[in-house]
């Protein structure tokens, strides 16, 4: 009989930036609970988002596949609960189908902002579901099953607990569960939202790690303020860094909990971020749609990512190959004992073999019919990855390495940058002489993989992408599909997810 599938429990954050984790080298922010969850797995020291803002990055996560593959280009906005509200990904399979299909309870605590976020998803019993994409921290509207709560309390306590009560319960039943824990931390809002005792830990921090540069020529403002920060900057570095402890001492109470269930050994847990942040880096307040034309920096497109399975992933390790949201479907379903193969036809393949401690192997795969080639799969890169894509709207990047290019459809401006000399993108070499067979080279390879993992009519590349927010399906109205780009460098209308 083959053995019983482990617990899943994946851990998402909200606009953390790869340098908010004490374990990824930050000596200023404290994540006691994500460091010592990094030392019994592996963490990933260059595992980057698809898109660097949420809802196209979330849909990726879940489907496998890029925004000009799902149709999911921007932040989603306009109606999002109700009978007006779209499924923007209705119709495409989901890695949870899976589990789903294999007997898992599937189980939703916190943020979807994937479209009518108050509909329970296919295999979901539980669904505690933020009403949009961001809200204030002391009064938010969740959706319990489809039903509207008022929570007045500290949300990320409230999904804390949401997650608590859906493992103290699921851990009793014989199926295996799976859990999407999704906080809002650390989204602004920041100043005056966030616990005293945790505001408290950075009364006197420098915050040397943000240091706040001249602001990015690109980057539009509303009352003079950066569309994604706010005008108090110390008070917003505060409340930042309040809210990622915060979060991290509420995922302290999951693992606890775990523990005390006696399921911490047969449960497979993962921590990321939907997208990366800068917070005065670059001179930018936001992610990816914190300047205009948008931006793919390091700090926008990294993410932070932590492993752990006892037995089954390599403690105490840091890896530092090129990995993509892209490859997560596949990777956790393989962790899982399930065949990744589905989803692994479009950019994603496995790393789990990656993972695996010396001499073990990442999952139990003889009895599932699953692979155990430990190398290329139909649809994949060919091994380990070299290189990773990034997309946003009609931006694009490509990154190995040791370099990145970024493309901007029609138009330009491009980016070259030497990562080895210049590894914090401060020099643009696109226009040297000296770059054009490189950049010929990157820009044809660029083109050539969105060719073959794009579908036509979800293509960005031609899309009106302002970073103001997604209001319709891209199949359904590509013109009006999103909020106009009326950025001036002074006012904007739309509001960062």
């Amino acid at each position: 009989m083959p053995e019983k599938k482990p617990n899943i429990v994946l851990v998402l954050s909200d606009d953390q930036g790869p340098w908010a984790l004490g374990c990824a080298g930050n000596p200023e922010i404290r994540t006691p609970h994500l460091d010592a969850l990094a030392a019994r797995g592996t963490r990933l020291e260059n595992f980057f988002c698809v898109s660097p803002v949420c809802s196209p990055a979330r849909a990726s996560l879940m489907t496998g596949n890029i925004p000009s593959g799902h149709g999911v280009h921007d932040y989603l906005d306009g109606v999002e609960t109700g009978p007006g509200a779209v499924d923007y990904l209705a119709g495409q399979r989901l890695f949870t189908d899976d589990l789903a299909g294999q007997g898992y309870r599937l189980g939703l605590s916190g943020k979807w902002h994937l479209g009518a976020n108050d509909v329970p998803r296919q295999g979901f019993t539980h669904w505690f579901a933020l009403e949009g994409g961001g809200s204030p921290y002391r009064r938010s509207t969740m959706y319990r099953d489809g039903r509207a709560e008022l929570v007045t309390e500290y949300l990320t306590d409230a999904i804390t607990r949401d997650a608590l009560d859906f493992v103290s319960d699921a851990a009793q039943a014989p199926e295996p569960f799976f859990l999407a824990l999704n906080y809002t931390a650390p989204h602004k809002p920041w100043k005056g939202q966030h616990p005293p005792e945790f505001e408290a830990l950075y009364r006197d921090c420098e915050f040397s790690s943000c240091p706040q540069e001249p602001v990015h020529p690109w980057t539009p403002t509303v009352d003079g303020v950066p569309i994604g920060g706010e005008a108090d900057v110390r008070a917003a570095l505060i409340g930042y860094f309040a809210s990622v402890s915060a979060m991290d001492a509420g995922i302290g109470q999951l693992l606890s909990r775990l523990e005390e269930l006696g399921v911490d050994g047969d449960t497979l847990v993962v921590f990321s971020s939907d997208n990366g942040f800068n917070c005065g880096h670059h001179g930018v307040w936001g992610k990816g749609n914190g300047t205009f034309p948008q931006n793919v920096y390091d700090s926008s497109v990294k993410v932070p990512a932590i492993f752990a399975f006892p037995g089954r992933i390599a403690e105490g390790t840091v890896r530092h190959e090129l990995l993509s949201a892209y490859d997560l479907a596949a990777t956790v379903l393989e962790l899982a004992g399930l065949d990744p193969r589905p989803f692994e036809q479009g950019p994603g393949e496995s790393f789990a073999s990656l993972l695996a401690p010396a001499g073990g192997t990442s999952a139990d795969k003889a009895d599932d019919g699953g692979p155990d080639d430990g190398g290329a799969r139909p649809g994949g890169r060919g091994g380990r990855a070299v290189v990773v894509f990034d997309e946003y709207g009609p931006v694009r990047m490509i990154r190995s390495t040791e370099w990145k290019y970024v493309h901007r459809y029609p138009h330009g401006p491009h980016e070259l940058y030497d990562l080895a000399a210049d590894p914090d993108e401060r020099n643009n070499l696109v226009d040297e002489p000296g770059q054009r067979d490189r950049v010929a080279g990157l820009r044809r390879e660029l083109q050539e993989w969105f060719d073959r993992h794009a579908v036509p009519g979800r293509d960005g590349s031609p899309l009106p992408v302002a970073g103001a927010g997604q209001t319709a399906p891209v199949w359904q109205d590509p013109l009006g599909a999103f909020t106009p780009p009326n950025w001036d460098g002074t006012a904007g209308s739309g509001q960062a997810q």
